[in-house]
C-alpha cells in the first residue's frame, strides 16, 4: 500500500493513537506517498466535470491537506484560491509545493465547522475528508459551507460507490470502521475516521436541508457497477441565487 518514501508501521501506529489534528501533523511530510492522498485520476475527472459548470471566480478547498484540491481549483477558478485545513503540518507541506502559474493561492488554518469567512467564494471543493465528520456533524458542516458561498455558488465533491455487500472491499471497510470504534472506546483522544458513515442518500437530504439544490454527475472514466450505477459520482450542491421554499433533494443533472 505504501511506497518506500511513505510512513513506517511505527509511524502509522503513533498517528493512529493521536488526535486527528496531531496525527495529520505527524503524517504530513509523507502524506503524498500514501494511498490516503486522492488519486490524480479522480482530481483530473473532477476538474473536467467542473469546467463546463463555471466560470468560477474564487475557490475554497475545504480540508485541503497538502493541497491536491487546490490544484483542481486553480484550473477552474480565475481570481483566487484558498486552501483551508486545521493541521499546521499539512498546510506547511502544501505551502512548500511548487505550483504552475495561475490564480493567487492563500492558506488558512481553521476548523471546517467554524469557517472564518463571509460569502466570499463561488466554488468550494473537498476531497477525502468527510470520514472525519460524524453524521450528526454534517448539518453544521453543510450550513458553514452554504454561508461562505455567494448566491449561485457550488459545493462539489466526488463520492465513490460503496463496495458490494459480501465483497472483499466491503469486509475491509467494515473491519476498519469496527477497529476504529474499538480504538475510540478504549483510547483518548479519539481519532475520527470512518469509511461507512458518509452515505449518499443521507448526505443529499442534509445538503437539501441546508438550502442547497443538489445534482449528481457521473464521472464516466471510472465505469459503472453491474447494476448500471456509476462507480464514482460528483455531487454538485448549488446555493440558489434566491432562497428556496423547501429542499429539493438529489436530482440528476439537467439535460444538455
Amino acid at each position: 500500500m505504501f511506497s518506500p518514501e511513505g510512513p513506517s508501521l511505527r509511524e502509522l501506529a503513533v498517528q493512529a493513537l493521536s488526535s486527528v489534528e496531531r496525527g495529520y501533523d505527524l503524517l504530513a511530510p509523507k502524506f503524498d506517498h500514501t494511498p490516503y492522498r486522492t488519486p490524480e485520476s479522480v482530481l483530473d475527472a473532477v476538474a473536467a466535470a467542473l469546467a463546463p459548470l463555471g466560470p468560477f471566480g474564487a475557490g475554497l478547498d475545504l480540508c485541503c491537506g497538502t493541497g491536491a484540491g487546490v490544484d483542481v481549483l486553480a484550473r477552474v477558478c480565475r481570481d483566487s484560491v484558498t486552501g483551508l485545513d486545521f493541521s499546521a503540518g499539512m498546510l506547511a507541506v502544501a505551502r512548500e509545493r511548487t505550483r504552475p502559474p495561475g490564480p493567487a493561492v492563500s492558506w488558512v488554518r481553521a476548523d471546517a465547522r467554524a469557517l472564518p469567512f463571509g460569502p466570499a467564494f463561488d466554488l468550494t471543493v473537498s476531497f477525502g475528508a468527510f470520514g472525519h465528520f460524524l453524521p450528526r456533524e454534517l448539518p453544521g458542516l453543510f450550513a458553514q459551507v452554504y454561508s461562505v458561498l455567494r448566491p449561485g455558488g457550488c459545493f462539489a465533491f466526488p463520492v465513490v460507490a460503496p463496495p458490494r455487500p459480501g465483497s472483499a472491499g466491503y469486509w475491509a471497510l467494515l473491519g476498519f470502521d469496527a477497529a476504529m470504534r474499538v480504538r475510540n472506546a478504549l483510547w483518548r483522544p479519539p481519532f475520527v475516521m470512518y469509511y461507512r458513515t458518509f452515505r449518499l442518500g443521507h448526505v443529499g437530504r442534509e445538503l437539501a436541508r441546508a438550502g442547497f439544490r443538489v445534482e449528481l454527475h457521473a464521472l464516466p472514466g471510472f465505469g459503472r457497477r453491474p447494476d448500471g450505477s456509476p462507480r464514482v459520482r460528483l455531487v454538485v450542491a448549488r446555493r440558489p441565487a434566491r432562497a428556496l421554499s423547501g429542499g429539493d433533494g438529489l436530482r440528476p443533472p439537467p439535460a444538455g
